[in-house]
Formats: C-alpha cells, structure tokens, sequence
C-alpha cells in the first residue's frame, strides 16, 4: 500500500510538468500554423519552414519537431481553412424560398472567398508537390456541391444542365475569375453572380 501511495505521490507531482511540456507543444504548434497563414496572407504564397519559424518565434528544429515536412504544414493549414470554411457555408439559411437561399449562398460564399483566396492560391501554387493538396480543391468543391444540392429543390436537381450552370456560378473559381482576372469590386462582383443565378433560376 505505502509503496502505491509513493508511486501515486510521485505520478502527481509529474503531472503539471507533463502536461505543461504538453501544453508548450500545442501552443508551439498553433503558433506555427498561425505564423504559415499570415505569412501567406500576406502574400508570400510559398513562405519557407525559416520564414515559419521566425514568424512563429521558435526554433527550425521546432517546426519539424510538429511537421515533419512543409506538405504536412500546407495541411495542417488545409484543415483549418476547411473548418472555417464548413462553419461559414453550413450555417442555418434565414430565407424559406429556395431561389433567396441561392442568392444568400453568393452573399455567404463570397465572403468566406474572400479570406480563403491566398490560402488556396498558396495551395495552388504548392499542389503539384503535394499528394494532400492535389485532393484539397476536389475537397472543397464536393462539398460546396453537397451543400447547393441540399437547398435544390428536386425537379431543379434533375435538370442536369442547370445543376452544372448553378454549381459553376457558385463556385470559388467563378469569385476568383471575377475578382481577380476581371478586377470587379465584391459588390459589383456580387451583384453580377445574383443576376446570373436569378434569370437561371426564374
């Protein structure tokens, strides 16, 4: 009995180092992703494992102590995107007619392009390295078309070619031909998706 006590006495004390050595590394981690998604918000696409670090605040040896490779550090970031992404897009509709819900998801989803965009363009630019980026954009499309189908009404689901013409509308490439290549404003960006999707769907 005395001699479990001990043991137990001694498993105690150890605890709050274990698990501040614990609580360091998460913090280390989260700050190295965070480090990864402002240098590429701030428009280096393709930041160095130095870059990181120093951005971080830490050690090279610490960044590849949590990842072993940028690729694991391009979907770490992945993920977090992903979750904010899901959270934005997946919130409750305020419209009970589907074709405002369509034009709620232009509103909904060009802001959450907005915050996305140089993520994925880092994403982009770092696929062709990357098993895990190259399914990343496949992800993301699959899931905003789960989302469009789900707020479709049956007989508009059927009609293949407005399905297609809908899913492209709503898309992230369609927000970056717009704002990027064609230089509209979100607002006039916005207002050209909304007339597009209306007369489709009228």
């Amino acid at each position: 009995m005395a001699r479990g006590l001990k043991s137990l006495q001694t498993d105690l004390a150890a605890t709050p180092v274990v698990d501040g050595r614990r609580q360091r590394g998460h913090d280390n981690r989260a700050r190295i992703v965070a480090a990864m998604l402002e240098i590429i918000q701030s428009g280096d696409l393709s930041p160095s494992a130095e870059q990181v670090a120093a951005r971080a605040d830490v050690g090279l040896r610490t960044v590849f102590r949590h990842f072993q490779d940028m690729d694991s550090l391009y979907r770490e970031m992945s993920v977090v995107i992903e979750a904010e992404l899901r959270t934005v897009v997946d919130s409750p509709f305020h419209s009970q007619d589907w074709r405002e819900r369509m034009v709620e998801l232009i509103h909904r989803r060009s802001a959450v392009f907005e915050r996305i965009g140089p993520f994925r363009r880092a994403s982009d630019a770092f696929r062709h390295r990357s098993k895990f980026l190259e399914g990343d954009g496949a992800r993301l499309t699959a899931a905003l078309r789960e989302i469009l189908e789900r707020e479709l009404p049956a007989e508009v689901r059927r009609d293949g070619p407005k399905l297609e013409i809908l899913d492209l509308l709503l898309s992230y490439e369609s927000w970056s031909r717009l704002r990027r290549d064609q230089g509209l404003s979100i607002k006039r960006a916005q207002e050209a998706l909304e007339t597009a999707v209306r007369r489709l769907i009228s």
